[in-house]
């Protein structure tokens, strides 16, 4: 997936989830972040970040916080990218699949994707975006996520029906070894994803390329469970 617009600039603060302050050239700039998530080890001040435009004139911050250089890496903090780059990846994913269909309510919940293959079989799949990184290996959830639980459940419940499924973890960053559950931060969703993968779901994590104007998701990596 392409940005448009995007310029550099040093982190400052957060007041809240939703918006940071960025020096820009100079010029200390609000703007909107594109995760709500934690990112505590991300957003740190003097941090290089990343904006891009926005499109719409009428907003109140004209820029989003995209992704933020933590040493000498670059990590893509855009929330809504992993489903956008999936989409792109799915039939290299699943070259069965004819159709993709996103946000498909099934069970209690809406998953990410349906991907339908050409004799009427479906493969679900929920998409998760990585941004946790400790000492070369990624990691996930950085918070705890009671409806990342949910959604694994459902997926098991799609193994049971006689479905395909998979958790598609997006790392959106380049040099990592590996990927694990976070089991510091929720062993909940650990003990959720062994479960899952024992019961038939594909757990699969995927590294990104990342530029500061561009994602794309890259190569498969191993997944420690």
């Amino acid at each position: 997936m392409q940005y448009g617009e995007v310029k550099a600039g040093r982190f400052i603060a957060r007041p809240n989830r939703f918006i940071a302050h960025v020096d820009m050239d100079g010029v200390e700039t609000v703007c909107h972040v594109k995760n709500t998530g934690r990112c505590r080890e991300l957003l740190v001040p003097n941090a290089r970040v990343y904006l891009e435009k926005g499109t719409n004139p009428n907003r109140k911050t004209a820029w989003d916080l995209i992704a933020v250089e933590k040493g000498d890496m670059l990590i893509n903090m855009d929330s809504q990218a992993p489903n956008k780059v999936f989409a792109e990846f799915a039939h290299t994913y699943d070259p069965l699949a004819v159709e993709v269909r996103g946000e498909y309510s099934f069970g209690n919940s809406r998953l990410d994707f349906c991907l339908t293959h050409g004799d009427g079989t479906r493969h679900f799949v929920e998409v998760k975006g990585v941004t946790l990184e400790r000492q070369g290996h990624a990691f996930f959830p950085d918070a705890p996520t009671e409806r990342g639980v949910k959604h694994l459940h459902e997926l098991m419940e799609a193994v049971r029906q006689g479905h395909r499924a998979s958790v598609f973890f997006v790392v959106k960053m380049a040099q990592v070894q590996d990927f694990a559950p976070n089991d510091e931060t929720h062993p909940a969703f650990g003990a959720a994803l062994r479960e899952a993968a024992a019961a038939g779901v594909n757990v699969v994590a995927y590294a990104c390329h990342v530029e500061p104007n561009r994602l794309v998701i890259d190569h498969p990596i191993p997944v420690r469970l």
